[in-house]
């Protein structure tokens, strides 16, 4: 086999066991949420320690992938991740619960960044787009996770078994992956971050990234409390779920179709397909209704990180993996902003209202994606 193709595998394991481990701990935020009596604001106000933990690990995983080869940040933060995620498991106080989800936001931040920092750079050696199978596999990760999570909580398996089952696992696989991943990727030039004024091109793709990470993240965060206090059902992962499998599916043909329609086209069938899936699920709070309404938030949101990272790294002015790691910030505002600001307004208007800021992050991405195209015909 050659190298490539074996880089290609290893990488491509790496973003399904990340996957596997976020959709692990989303599926469980029901339970944390009953075991620890919280209502709506209080969860969302521990969700906001995620995207602020991130945030401070801005300028550390910038540092990180300019200074090494991307697997070293890559392998150290998987370990800290999945050590993270059994800690979650184990937290008995809040104190412990969100000094661990500290812990596994930053570690994911830095995991992140080096993951897309490699997928970029291996895209360099392929004559077709590879990009959105990546983000593909994350999602199939994260659907495999929430059928797992889904049979744990059917079976009434303690959550501290099940993130320590999840997490040895994958820890074991990172490692046994990590003498394949791409070496000697490190840039030599665009690795400071300028202060001053914005640089438009990155401003733009930041701005569409914090919507869809308005979206995304706050369909990992709230579809199965959606599904269990709106829905009213059981086994509150079914909708959680069924996003996950819809998203995983389109980001296997994310390339094809961007190759097809262009990326201006698909950010726009993107935002009508999010607006009208959350639509229907709000007004029509029924099984199959809310399951098809998912189904189309999935298909909508999968295209738009895969999409808008490879854009970034077509920046003139910053390297692959500071122009991802600057884009990110703009994504970590939007997951800080996105579930908490769901939790607030659910505890003043109820859920269902609440769900309606997802309509509009999505219809965003027309007006800024517009704007991103016309910018970029005006420099070229």
């Amino acid at each position: 086999m050659e190298t490539r193709a074996k880089q290609r595998i290893a990488l491509s394991i790496y973003f399904f066991l990340s996957g596997i481990c976020f959709s692990t701990w989303a599926s469980r935020i029901p339970t944390i949420k009953t075991f620890f009596n919280l209502n709506d604001a209080e969860l969302g106000t521990i969700l906001l320690t995620m995207p602020i933990s991130s945030i401070i690990g801005l300028p550390i995983s910038g540092w990180l992938v300019s200074k090494f080869d991307s697997r070293i940040p890559l392998v150290v933060s998987f370990v800290f991740f999945s050590f993270s995620l059994a800690l979650i498991g184990y937290s008995t106080t809040s104190f412990m619960l969100v000094l661990a989800i500290c812990m596994f936001s930053f570690f994911m931040r830095i995991l992140n960044i080096s993951m897309n920092t490699q997928s970029i750079t291996l895209q360099n050696k392929f004559e077709k787009r590879i990009v959105g199978s990546f983000h593909g596999l994350w999602s199939t990760g994260g659907l495999i996770g929430v059928v797992f999570s889904t049979l744990m909580v059917k079976f009434g398996v303690s959550m501290q078994l099940h993130l320590l089952i999840i997490s040895i696992f994958t820890l074991i696989v990172s490692l046994a992956s990590y003498r394949y991943t791409l070496k000697k990727d490190k840039s030599i030039s665009g690795n400071k971050l300028i202060i001053g004024k914005p640089d438009t091109f990155i401003l733009y793709l930041g701005v569409i990234i914090f919507f869809g990470a308005m979206c995304e993240g706050g369909m990992f965060d709230w579809s199965g409390v959606y599904f269990k206090e709106i829905v009213k059902e059981e086994v509150f992962t079914y909708g959680y779920l069924t996003f996950m499998a819809t998203m995983a599916f389109s980001r296997f043909f994310s390339d094809r179709i961007v190759q097809e329609f262009g990326v201006q086209k698909t950010y726009i069938v993107s935002a009508l397909l999010i607006a009208l899936g959350v639509s229907i699920a709000v007004i029509f709070p029924f099984f199959w209704s809310a399951l098809f309404g998912f189904c189309l938030v999935g298909f909508g949101t999968a295209p738009i990180f895969p999409m808008t990272f490879l854009l970034a790294g077509t920046s003139k002015k910053y390297s692959p993996g500071m122009a991802i790691s600057i884009i990110s910030t703009y994504a970590t505002v939007g997951f800080l902003i996105g579930p908490p600001f769901i939790g607030y307004l659910s505890h003043a208007f109820g859920l269902q209202n609440a769900f309606f800021v997802f309509v509009i992050a999505g219809l965003m991405f027309i007006p800024f994606s517009y704007a991103f195209f016309r910018y970029q015909s005006r420099q070229n």
